[in-house]
């Protein structure tokens, strides 16, 4: 693919980059903002390495691909910085973020054209994961996820014999009680284990159903590791001391869960490359 160099197409490009770094300016600023502030967050750091890698895997599809510029990609660039206006009216960071994606949208439309964007959709749309979710929908997701972690947590808690009662998001213990907060309710181990299961779906080299297989068992899979994680809590909380439901332990036992959650996704990973080959053999 090579790109014709000419004045009035640089021109246009330094324009439309130009006009792009100084309207999201404040909107990026923000967002980083929150990636280092909000540990629920900070894997915000790495979506978009992420999404060049999956740019950067198509790059010989990509080299092979004619230059067809549209000037329909302007009219989405509008409909971009239209959202942008929105989110600013109303002081709706997510409008402002989730704009950039649409205007970027544009902008690969405008230069490249529509077969590049169609190329490109999966990596586009993987930057959504970069934007943290507004407090009122984060909400409506953690605190079910509370219920539902204390509740798996509870019977499995009882299934090693240990006596405990729930009430609401609460496991009484016989020596102490252990509340499943916002940051134990597995939201913000999923969201990150998302991100990378959706990069190694994407370069995975399955067939596309066994790739949204892949993508989605990432969900069970944060579930689990945290219902797992919170009985282990709850056993050493029991039987060793009640102080080990806090402080290093339980801090550390997050990064081995996590780590546990990825040897499951790859586990996933390996179970569907073994019916691949054996489809193939047969």
């Amino acid at each position: 693919m090579k790109l014709p160099i000419k004045p009035h197409i640089v021109f246009q490009i330094v324009l439309v980059l130009t006009s792009f770094f100084f309207m999201y300016a404040h909107a990026v600023t923000t967002l980083v903002s929150d990636w280092s502030n909000d540990p629920n967050f900070s894997h915000g750091f790495f979506i978009v390495p992420m999404a060049l890698y999956m740019v950067w895997v198509k790059k010989e599809k990509l080299a092979t691909m004619k230059l067809a510029p549209s000037n329909h990609g302007l009219f989405i660039i509008f409909i971009g910085m239209m959202i942008h206006l929105a989110g600013h009216t109303g002081a709706e960071r997510f409008l402002m973020r989730f704009s950039m994606i649409i205007t970027l949208a544009g902008i690969l439309v405008f230069f490249l054209g529509w077969a590049f964007l169609r190329a490109l959709t999966i990596p586009v749309i993987f930057l959504i994961l970069m934007i943290p979710i507004p407090a009122i929908i984060w909400n409506k997701l953690a605190f079910p996820l509370q219920l539902l972690a204390a509740q798996l947590s509870a019977g499995l808690i009882q299934f090693i014999q240990i006596p405990v009662f729930r009430e609401g998001n609460i496991l009484q213990l016989a020596n102490t009680s252990l509340e499943v907060v916002d940051a134990c309710s597995g939201l913000r181990s999923l969201t990150a284990l998302i991100s990378l299961t959706g990069l190694f779906a994407y370069i995975s080299p399955l067939t596309t159903l066994k790739k949204w297989v892949l993508f989605f068992s990432a969900i069970p899979i944060a579930v689990a590791v945290n219902v797992f994680r919170l009985t282990f809590t709850a056993a050493m909380a029991f039987w060793i001391s009640p102080d080990m439901a806090h402080g290093f332990l339980h801090d550390i036992s997050g990064m081995f869960i996590f780590v546990g959650a990825l040897a499951l996704v790859y586990l996933v990973f390996y179970c569907g490359m073994f019916f691949e080959i054996r489809n193939k053999k047969s």
